[in-house]
């Protein structure tokens, strides 16, 4: 009999099924806004300009070899990752508070971040993640021993925050319980805290001594400004918090198979920083040995030079204006076609994904009918929509909308 006769066969990951199923799908209207990636309104994946000039250099480069990094990452690039996320003036940078590691893209740093907190800091147990949330939060938390909850976040009547279900439950949590943020462009619902809420969810967090993790997928991809998408992270380290920042370069470079990232953390003194870098190198160095080399040379040529960080940030316009572009059409077209309901929250919510406020029955409509592939919660990639089709994906809404029964 095999040891391993009773591994149960898991469950396929669903947005890779939907689209392993929408590639084999032969009908000429087929979409996809499944898949959070980028594409250009011709439906193609987009290389950055800047991007291709930073592999030239690489590809140029008679000195460059393919030795191990060290362990915690390059430092220049775990330095410009660090001061992407926390400011030029960062006093937490200037007094030597911070650190970071570089990582298996955003995923890694949660990993990692996850990882070091089971190993010397397990708080309360308890792990909050917003609902509805990226489901690897709750994987990988879950997969260290933590005890993961979820605080409110979608109002499903609104179809906005629910800010005051979010902050009575970090105040009703027990303290020491580590909450994940997202400081923009919060995956799946694109619906994001005003500053001043933000300010009234650090204050929570400090009055019951709640540990911050944020997760940051999207900086300067959200907005077009990468001071804007931050400003979160830059508050609770202005207010003397101690916290974790797991950075991902897939959405804001197009480095999506090159999985480049960094996890910055901010300490109290420089002799914590210290230990705990010591902790993560010893950490890195059992799970992944040293990270990997090409996607973090590339984020670290461009961040490092002031020239290709200027196109960068002209790179990072175009993409979020394209999403924000694709907002306003579908918004208009659901308003002439006099869809029932409400639909502000579709310019309302920023990023690259939108919560249309679809059900499950509507969805399998989408899909079986129309040949458009989302997921079940009615989340959407805005990436996928593009002038040629946003106006059927928006008469399919209307049609969903008005004649299926949820």
């Amino acid at each position: 009999m095999s040891v391993f006769n009773t591994v149960a066969q898991a469950p396929a990951d669903v947005i890779f099924s939907l689209t392993a199923g929408y590639k084999a799908d032969k009908h000429p209207q087929k979409i996809n806004v499944g898949v959070g990636a980028f594409r250009t309104d011709e439906l193609k994946p987009y290389v950055l300009p800047v991007v291709k000039k930073a592999d030239t250099i690489l590809f140029n480069n008679a000195d460059l070899d393919h030795e191990y990094l060290p362990i915690a990452g390059e430092p220049s690039y775990t330095r410009a990752a660090t001061k992407l996320i926390l400011g030029d003036n960062s006093p937490a940078i200037a007094q030597g508070r911070t650190g970071a590691v570089q990582t298996i893209s955003g995923t890694g740093a949660n990993h990692t971040g996850a990882a070091f907190l089971a190993a010397h800091f397990k708080g309360s147990g308890k792990v909050y993640i917003s609902n509805p949330t990226w489901a690897n939060h709750r994987n990988i938390f879950a997969s260290l021993g933590f005890d993961v909850q979820e605080y409110p976040y979608w109002h499903p009547a609104t179809k906005s925050l629910d800010y005051e279900g979010m902050i009575n439950t970090i105040r009703e949590a027990p303290s020491g319980s580590i909450f994940i943020l997202h400081p923009c462009a919060h995956n799946p619902t694109g619906v994001d805290p005003t500053q001043e809420q933000w300010k009234g969810i650090a204050d929570a967090m400090r009055e019951k001594n709640q540990f911050t993790f944020f997760d940051c997928a999207y900086q300067g991809f959200a907005s077009g400004d990468l001071d804007k998408d931050a400003w979160a992270v830059r508050y609770f380290v202005e207010q003397g918090f101690e916290l974790f920042v797991a950075q991902s370069f897939a959405k804001n470079f197009g480095l999506y198979g090159e999985r480049a990232g960094n996890l910055t953390f901010v300490c109290k003194t420089p002799e914590d920083t210290k230990r705990v870098l010591s902790q993560f190198e010893k950490l890195q160095r059992s799970e992944i040995s040293n990270p990997p080399a090409y996607g973090s040379r590339i984020v670290d040529i461009v961040l490092n030079d002031p020239a290709l960080y200027a196109e960068w940030k002209e790179n990072l316009k175009y993409m979020s204006s394209r999403i924000i572009d694709m907002r306003q059409k579908l918004y208009q077209h659901l308003v002439d076609l006099k869809t029932p309901g409400t639909w502000n929250h579709i310019v309302d919510q920023i990023g690259m994904f939108s919560f249309t406020g679809l059900k499950a029955p509507q969805v399998k409509v989408m899909i079986e009918k129309y040949h458009i592939y989302l997921t079940d919660n009615g989340r959407i990639s805005m990436a996928g929509l593009s002038n040629s089709n946003v106006e059927y994906f928006a008469r399919a809404v209307d049609d969903v909308v008005r004649n299926v029964q949820v």
